[in-house]
Order: C-alpha cells, then structure tokens, then sequence
C-alpha cells in the first residue's frame, strides 16, 4: 500500500469538495458448513470479480452530500447485488477504516457488515439480476476462509489473486480483527483450522 495513508473518518469528511468518496463493505455471515465434510468453513466472506478482472468489494463512488456515506454505499449495494441487498443496511457501527491514495484525491471507506447466512445466500442467488451484474460486476466469490494440507490451497492461492486498491489489506485487516480466521494466523500467512 505504498503511498496510501489510513485517516480518520472525521478527517476524511473534512478533506474538502476537491476529493471524492468511494464506499465498499466486506459482508460476511457465520457458516457452519464443511467442505468435504470434514473442513470447516466457519464464515462465508464475499468479494466480486471486477470488470476490469481484479477483486474487490461491493460498492462505489458516493456523494457525501447526498444522504452521506452509508445512504450511497446502500444505493450501490443495491445496484451491484440486486434486490436482496435492500434486505439489510450498512450502517455508521459497520464502518472499519478511511484511506487515501496518493495523485487522485480519492478517499476510500471500508465497511464489515454481518449478516445471516440465510440474507448472505440471498444476496448471492439475486445478484445476477442485479443492475450492474455483467457490466461493473463480473460476479461473487467466497473467499475461502481455510488452508488445505498442502500448505498452498485455499486462502493461501486465493491471496495470489489481483486485488483493486487497498481490498486485499482491507481483506486482511478485517478478517483478523472480526476473528474470522484463528488470531495470529494471518502474520504466517496461514490459515488454521478451529479446533
């Protein structure tokens, strides 16, 4: 993240009219399914292929002036996931994080928004009826949350992926500090399984 520096939200808000706001929200939902029945999947995480191939979050540039951050992070919510995901909102007590780039006067908010695995599933079954699916939104993903026995297969791979921006540190960020993965797993850059 070289040359991208963290802020305070207050900060950010008062950077003034000559910068722009992005929103984007990590939402996730406690799953207690297995993979291959003896893996346990913990939570289900979600991110989208991007239309320029990089993965990322939900969610979009926002005018601050109209309704605020979380009104326009909800309105994008909306077109990239479709319906399902007026079913629930991302709210100030979901906010993480505010960053900003170096050259472009863009400040990027980060959002964690928990939801039941019941809404999560919701939200990827409607997606591809949403407005923007196919055009901004290539699609869903879930990040698997685990390391398979060969010490390269789930998390580990997925991380070799091309992110947008600052996602994979959000990524990072967020699952350590919401404990969605084991605490300390993450420095190794590996995953362990509950116990």
């Amino acid at each position: 993240m070289a040359g991208i520096r963290k802020l305070e939200l207050e900060e950010a808000l008062a950077l003034g009219s000559g910068w722009r706001h992005a929103c984007h929200a990590l939402l996730y939902a406690p799953d207690p399914g297995t993979l291959f029945g003896r893996i346990p999947l913990r939570y289900a995480v979600l991110m989208q292929m991007r239309f320029d191939g990089r993965l990322g979050f939900p969610g979009g540039f926002v005018s601050v002036r109209d309704g605020g951050l979380e009104a326009g992070l909800n309105r994008e919510l909306t077109e990239e996931l479709g319906e399902a995901a007026a079913d629930f909102r991302v709210e100030r007590a979901d906010y993480r994080s505010s960053h900003a780039g170096p050259g472009a006067r863009i400040v990027a908010h980060f959002y964690a928004k928990r939801l039941t695995l019941q809404q999560l599933v919701a939200v990827e079954m409607g997606a591809p009826r949403a407005k923007d699916h196919g055009l901004e939104v290539l699609g869903l993903v879930r990040v698997p949350l685990y390391t398979l026995r060969d010490g390269v297969g789930g998390l580990p791979a997925f991380l070799e992926n091309s992110f947008i921006g600052a996602a994979k540190e959000q990524l990072l960020e967020a699952l350590q500090d919401l404990e969605l993965v084991e605490p300390g797993s993450l420095t190794a850059r590996k995953i362990t399984l509950p116990r």
